[in-house]
């Protein structure tokens, strides 16, 4: 799969991340915990070196504890702080707020010795698309400082928000880069919703999704439709959740293009229970 996703704005915008890079102190990567792996830009990582990075795993509550544990350690192999955050219910963002001040006093010390003035910690906040940027910072700041919005790309232009008389904070929009090389990184972000549902048919990522679902615990899908028993294929088992669902059209018949809908839905929105797609490397050279 060679998914083609890099409209011009994102051009722009992946420029002035270049450029904001020299006037802050370090950054925040906002990751989906689903999905770290494929919601980490690989262009900010060669942008924003290790030791100016702080990773804050958005929407944890839907992503398995565990994983997202796992993850945290990952990122920690790596002497990048890592915090798991829900930026919709506030939980972890207490926990960030630390790191930013830990990292920020260590810069103020060195500016110290120098013998330099203080000045607040520049931050920038960077992340993909739909990965809860401005519900973050709203969550940060305590007041709706930013445009949110459910579709990808709401967030325009670029923002100097004051978290503490000691932080500023620097909004960009979201960045997707150009080529998407490996298929399951363009498979997750659409099962995410990172990715516009008309990029790839919901059908087929309904029926990505069952295969692993599947693969990792069949328990979660007989438990969120109440399916005693499920079929032996995926298409099957799709069905199954659309006659569950009652996505049914004349003669009884199974709507599976809506029934694909409603899975992708329950996915997205944790109805189907704390759902991780990725796992760390257990490789600790690939880290």
């Amino acid at each position: 799969m060679n998914i083609q996703w890099f409209p011009g704005h994102m051009t722009k915008t992946l420029k002035q991340i270049k450029e904001n890079v020299k006037l802050v102190d370090f950054a925040i990567e906002l990751l989906d915990a689903r999905i770290p792996y494929s919601s980490n830009n690989p262009e900010l990582k060669r942008l924003i070196p290790a030791t100016k990075r702080i990773v804050a795993l958005n929407k944890s509550d839907l992503a398995h504890p565990g994983i997202t544990s796992s993850w945290i350690e990952h990122f920690g192999r790596q002497s990048i702080p890592a915090v798991a955050v829900d930026s919709l219910s506030g939980s972890g963002v207490r926990d960030l707020l630390m790191q930013l001040e830990a990292k920020g006093e260590d810069i103020r010390e060195k500016w110290r010795r120098r013998g330099r003035r203080n000045r607040p910690i520049r931050v920038m906040i960077v992340g993909i698309p739909n990965v809860g940027k401005s519900s973050l910072i709203n969550r940060i700041v305590g007041k709706a400082s930013a445009k949110t919005g459910d579709r990808p790309g709401v967030t325009r232009g670029k923002q100097w928000i004051k978290v503490t008389k000691h932080i500023d904070l620097l909004d960009t929009p979201g960045v997707l880069w150009p080529r998407f090389e490996e298929k399951n990184v363009g498979i997750n972000l659409a099962l995410t919703g990172a990715i516009k549902s008309e990029i790839l048919s919901s059908e087929k990522l309904a029926l990505n999704l069952i295969e692993r679902l599947l693969g990792a615990d069949p328990g979660l899908l007989k438990r969120g439709y109440g399916i005693p028993g499920l079929k032996d294929t995926t298409y099957g088992v799709l069905e199954q959740v659309g006659k569950k669902r009652g996505c049914l059209m004349k003669g009884g018949r199974v709507d599976t293009l809506r029934a694909s809908g409603v899975l992708l839905d329950d996915f997205r929105a944790g109805r189907l229970g704390r759902i991780s797609l990725e796992m760390p490397p257990a490789n600790p050279e690939q880290e």
